[in-house]
């Protein structure tokens, strides 16, 4: 997604005039945040990219082969393909149980396939789901202590941090209290970036970002100051198939992993 100071600093200077310009406003934070990698969206919602990456092209057949370590949410986000739009093209019973070498239709035109993800399949083994156990804590950054930090959400680390996810899946249960990981101003809320959900975007100093994604309700709008620990959603599973919070943490629009700015707990 689009980075760097001049998207930071534009949407620093939008965010002094979100009654007069709000659409612009939205426009510039979604750029500059580059929010989250195959997100981008159509119509007239928010468009959100990632350009340094990009999300693939749906293959000339409109068919996709799961590979060991996908998930529905993974496809998704790899395609630009909403998750509600996949299980309804597949005809998927259960989302979270995919199978190595099953079929998937990525779109309404790709011809039937004779067996579908969830449903079951005689070939292929069934696709590992994620390890109970947290993802190794990285060394603490640098510039982590330019931000008093706190945990978003209280329950386990279920995806760690990758140049695909680019932040971090916090699991737990729907209604789970989602907190301000830092003090900061409120950017955006709101549900029109694709494949996110109900979404929170907050600025704080020294350029940083916090993201937090698929919540089930929001507390906070936008141009709100919040404080560190202050309430800003419930958690939830908003576009995706499990309860989670999707959380990240940017700086000057590079996603960094966030647990080597949170405290130890």
């Amino acid at each position: 997604m689009v980075a760097g100071t001049s998207g930071l600093s534009a949407l620093s200077a939008a965010s002094q005039f979100p009654r007069r310009m709000p659409r612009i406003w939205l426009v510039m934070v979604v750029m500059s945040m580059a929010v989250l990698a195959g997100c981008a969206s159509r119509g007239t919602q928010a468009p959100v990219a990632d350009m340094s990456s990009g999300s693939a092209s749906v293959p000339s057949s409109g068919l996709y082969v799961v590979r060991p370590g996908d998930t529905l949410y993974k496809i998704s986000q790899m395609y630009n393909v909403d998750v509600s739009t996949l299980v309804q093209l597949n005809n998927i019973s259960d989302p979270g149980q995919l199978r190595v070498g099953q079929t998937l239709r990525l779109r309404g035109d790709a011809p039937q396939v004779a067996s579908s993800a969830g449903m079951g399949s005689d070939s292929g083994a069934a696709v590992e789901p994620a390890k109970a156990s947290e993802p190794a804590k990285p060394s603490r950054a640098g510039d982590a202590g330019l931000i008093s930090w706190g945990w978003p959400a209280q329950g386990k680390v279920i995806q760690g941090f990758s140049s695909n996810t680019k932040g971090v899946d916090i699991g737990g249960n729907v209604g789970d209290p989602v907190i301000a990981a830092a003090s900061g101003k409120v950017m955006y809320a709101g549900n029109g970036v694709r494949g996110l959900g109900n979404l929170v975007l907050i600025g704080h100093s020294n350029s940083f970002i916090t993201a937090y994604a698929h919540n089930e309700k929001l507390l906070v709008k936008t141009g709100q100051e919040v404080k560190k620990g202050d309430r800003i959603a419930l958690m939830g599973q908003t576009d995706t198939t499990s309860p989670r919070l999707h959380f990240e943490i940017r700086r000057s629009g590079t996603p960094v992993n966030p647990l080597a700015y949170l405290p130890e707990r």
